[in-house]
């Protein structure tokens, strides 16, 4: 699937040949290409192809997509020098990766000191409403019971076995105990936010796990997100991360647009679509694109 994509929108865009862009200084942007990077993680490959089918349905030529680009540190090493032109990315993530000690949660406060802490040759556009990071889940017989966020959970915790990755303890035990008064009676390691959770969830091996706020099998299983009024788990929104000079007015605004439209429970859905029913995700876009007019 992933080979697909990469053939097809290099022969859309009529080039002569589809070269590393992280390999030599930059060939594509000498020939007016917008190169959009992704990871080989199927929600960031999604997201690349929402930009590009945007992008090039907005009047964009020559938009490309090169999976996979490698960790954090060499796809701003590719913006920085202008072979790749921008990436789909989370803005806790980037915040943490250009300035470490910054303790922001929230979402405004996260993207506003991202912006202040990007270097000069990067920007970031208008983030999603789209977040996906760590939310703690319940069924729904335990949310009946008065639990629908972590500030209910906060003075019950005792009572309940929590499920999760095996860097819990050392990540976000001080962190919830502090800020919501929370100690687990009995922690037990799963996985990260994989089958061993959902599995520990359904069987009652745990009645308190940690997944991730993309994953349609909450809604599936009927299990309940619980709410972070405290921001315990730092904002995690789709953002474009571009280099500076990268993109047009135009194309920004284009990206801009559809930024907006992106909501949580969409992603949820295009996710599915990528991994669960194996669509194309050009197939995917365009119906993304057409759903939300913007194309």
């Amino acid at each position: 699937m992933k080979r697909k994509l990469f053939v097809v929108l290099c022969a859309a865009a009529l080039l002569a040949g589809c070269g590393d862009p992280l390999k030599g200084g930059g060939e594509g942007g000498n020939r007016g290409e917008i190169i959009i990077g992704s990871s080989d993680v199927p929600e960031n490959l999604v997201i690349a192809q929402l930009y590009a089918t945007a992008l090039t349905k907005g009047g964009a030529r020559n938009v490309v997509i090169r999976p996979p680009v490698g960790g954090r540190e060499v796809v701003v090493k590719a913006l920085q020098d202008k072979s790749l032109s921008l990436t789909p990315d989370y803005s806790g993530n980037l915040l943490q990766y250009f300035d470490k000690p910054n303790q922001a949660t929230e979402s405004g406060q996260v993207y506003r000191e991202l912006r202040k802490a990007l270097p000069p040759s990067l920007d970031v556009l208008e983030q999603a409403p789209a977040e996906d990071k760590d939310v703690l889940v319940v069924k729904k017989e335990t949310a009946d019971t008065g639990i629908r966020s972590l500030a209910d959970l906060g003075p019950r915790c005792g009572d309940f076995v929590f499920g999760g990755p095996g860097q819990w303890p050392d990540r976000w035990e001080a962190k919830i105990k502090k800020r919501y008064g929370c100690t687990f009676r009995q922690l037990t390691t799963t996985d990260t936010g994989g089958p061993v959770t959902v599995a520990a969830l359904k069987s009652g091996k745990a009645q308190v796990v940690d997944m991730f706020s993309t994953d349609s099998r909450i809604a599936g299983n009927g299990f309940v997100p619980l709410a972070d009024p405290k921001h315990l788990f730092p904002a995690q929104h789709i953002v474009p991360l571009v280099a500076k000079g990268a993109l047009t007015e135009r194309e920004r605004g284009i990206l801009n647009r559809l930024s907006a439209a992106l909501t949580t429970d969409k992603l949820a859905k295009l996710d599915d679509e990528y991994t669960v029913a194996k669509r194309d995700p050009v197939d995917i876009a365009e119906e993304f694109l057409r759903a939300n007019k913007l194309m």
